[in-house]
This record gives C-alpha cells, structure tokens and sequence, in this order.
C-alpha cells in the first residue's frame, strides 16, 4: 500500500514535530507532502523523502511563510496524490485541504483548526511582523483572511475522516468546522526522560519551579515572569523565541533563561524542579505529559488540554484564572500538598507512544476498510 503523508510545513521543532516522527514510524516507507521543508532546522527529517512545493526554492520564504498564507490554497490542491491508496494529512493549518482520488481514503489527524483564522485571528494580526502592512492595507488583509477563512471550511469537507488531538481541539472541530471528530491524543515518548543521563549537569537553580516553551505570544510566558519577578521563588524557563529580549527585561534574578538546549540536559531540569508550569491554553501540551513522566507534578492554566492531562489534587493543580494573582495562590497551595511521584508517573501512562499507536492503527485500519467496501 502506497501511503502519503501531508504536513503543512517541516522546518523547525516542537510538539507537532513529535507527532510528525510517530507518523513516520508508523509509515517509514511513505511520502511526505509539505509547503516548504528545511531539514536543517527539522533535522529528524533530513533521511525522509519530502516532496516540497515550488515555494520551498525561494530560501527567504522558507523560514516567513506567514506572509503569504494566500498561496497555501493553490500549494497543497496542486500537489498530485493520485497514485497513492492512503493519504494522511497532520494539519494546523491549510494541508487538509489536498485533493485526493474518490477512492483513496483521506484521513485528517487535527492538531488544530487553522490558528490565524479562527482562533487566534486578532492575535496573529498584532504581531510585530504584521505591525506595518496591517496600518497600511487593513481592508485588504482582512479580505484575504475572509477569503481564505472560506477556503479553509471547504478545506475541511475534503478528509473522509477526521481525528481530534484532544477534546478541546474537537469542540473547536465542531464550532468552526461543524465537523464531529473521534479523539486521539498525540504520542508522548515516556522513557525519553526517564533517567538522567550520566556526564556533565547544567548548573541548576536550587529549588525551582519549570517551564518549557517556544516563547512567542500566545504561550503567555510573561504571565509567569510577572508571577515571579521579586520573589523567593526560582523560576527555569526552557526556550526560545520572539517573546525573549521583552521577557528578560521584566525578569527578576531569580528567573533563569537557558535558550534551547540538549535533551539529556532538558532531561536533568524535569528532574530536579518541583512542579512544571504551564500558563496558557494548550491544544493538548505534550511537555505536561512529560514533566508527569518523570514523577513532577504539573500547575497549569485549567483552560485547554490541561484539563484533560492534570487532574486537581492528584497529580497537579487546575489554575483557575489566567491572572499573576490566581497562580501565586497555586503555587502557595502547592507548597502545602504533598503529591506523589506515584501518582504522577501513573497518570501519564494513558499518553503514551504504544498506546498512540495502538489506537491510531486501528483507527487508519478501521477507516481503510469502510471506504473500499
């Protein structure tokens, strides 16, 4: 069986990726279909056959695709999938919207619908990249959203079958799709922390508190700098990102920044916090699961996929409110409980990699099988 696999764009990491590296192991043999590919920046698909779009030969384009969201319709209904049994598209964005044969089944795993036309649509407007053209051409720019708001509905009708990565991304599923989805969550590695490696340790805070996050706006990291700036608290913060000259300068002494850094090294800070931090409303939140994998306890934002992952008193704490006020409260509750690695560990079994694909096998199987008959 000829499988293809359509991701919107493959150039840099972060959670999807993950997902992106589940697919492939499931298919190693397959095709990938994409915008525009850098596996410099996406090294774990350098060895993959990527079939990038013509957009890919302009280098600039290749790194601010957001400033040409109008060619995405014509780049993925332009790709040629005609002679493959199975296409799966991984879309948070425009990649669903490919066309397939009547008779190859086309299925869709939703890690969201598309951010900056639903969603998020004013916050991705505000951001800085867009500050200058969004003065000048307002009206044109919102036409083009409405334009490709509509495309993107259409977009949606075209997978004969659509999975949810979360119930949160299901409810958003059905509110601007009006599409019912079943729900899989997203594959975690749970060994991948599971011991620390042996050599050389970063220098640790002592008795700190983590976060790790690509630092763009929406992820809402300064409400966590705000929450420990002048404190006694310590704060690691994972990362990078736009966000990051802005947050150092309203950071405090006893907030570190490590930039990116090594797995083994990531590894060493999930063991040594006290809790994992999470601000804003995930689609799912891969790191929770991780930081729960190695036994820590999660305080999260109880919007989103934290609602699904943590559970209030027994492996973390659901923070009502998005507010600087709300999570010092958390934390101050936190301090006081006494929540185990047991417990922890346990609720993170259900996220991982075998069940994953135990579930989304059976799905791709399931589904196959309906559509030939």
């Amino acid at each position: 069986m000829r499988v293809a696999l359509v991701y919107d764009r493959i150039n840099k990491l972060g959670g999807a990726e993950l997902v992106l590296q589940a697919f492939h192991e499931l298919y190693p043999d397959a095709d990938w279909y994409t915008s525009v590919w850098d596996p410099k920046k996406a090294p774990f698909s350098a060895s993959w056959p990527v079939h990038a779009s013509w957009l890919n030969k302009i280098p600039w384009l290749r790194h601010h695709h957001e400033l040409v969201p109008f060619l995405m319709p014509f780049i993925f209904e332009s790709f040629d999938l005609s002679e493959y049994d199975l296409v799966i598209s991984i879309s948070s964005a425009e990649c669903k919207g490919v066309i397939t044969r009547a008779n190859t089944p086309h299925i869709n795993y939703c890690l969201t619908p598309t951010r900056y036309l639903w969603s998020h649509r004013e916050t991705y407007l505000s951001r800085p990249q867009f500050g200058l053209v969004q003065k000048i051409a307002t009206p044109i720019i919102k036409k083009i959203l409405d334009y490709l708001a509509s495309w993107d509905l259409v977009a949606s009708t075209r997978p004969d079958h659509m999975i949810s990565i979360s119930e949160h991304v299901k409810h958003r599923v059905q509110k601007y799709y009006n599409r019912d989805t079943a729900v899989i969550y997203p594959p975690v590695d749970l060994t991948k922390f599971a011991s620390i490696p042996r050599g050389p340790s970063p220098r640790l805070l002592s008795d700190y508190y983590l976060t790790v996050s690509r630092l763009v706006p929406y992820k809402n990291i300064e409400l966590l700098v705000k929450t420990f700036a002048n404190s006694d608290r310590q704060l690691v913060i994972v990362g990078t990102g736009s966000e990051i000259s802005k947050l150092k300068k309203i950071a405090t002494s006893n907030i570190q920044f490590t930039g990116l850094i090594s797995n083994s090294e990531l590894a060493t800070y999930y063991h040594n916090c006290r809790a994992f931090l999470q601000a804003n409303t995930e689609d799912f939140g891969v790191s929770m699961v991780e930081a729960l994998s190695v036994g820590k306890p999660v305080i999260a934002y109880a919007k989103g996929g934290a609602g699904e992952i943590v559970k209030d008193g027994v492996n973390g704490i659901l923070v009502k409110t998005g507010s600087v006020r709300a999570f010092r409260r958390a934390l101050d509750r936190f301090e006081t409980m006494n929540l185990t690695s047991k417990s922890c560990i346990a609720s993170a079994k259900r996220f991982g990699k075998l069940e994953w694909q135990k579930k989304i096998t059976s799905y791709i199987k399931d589904a196959y099988a309906k559509h030939n008959n």
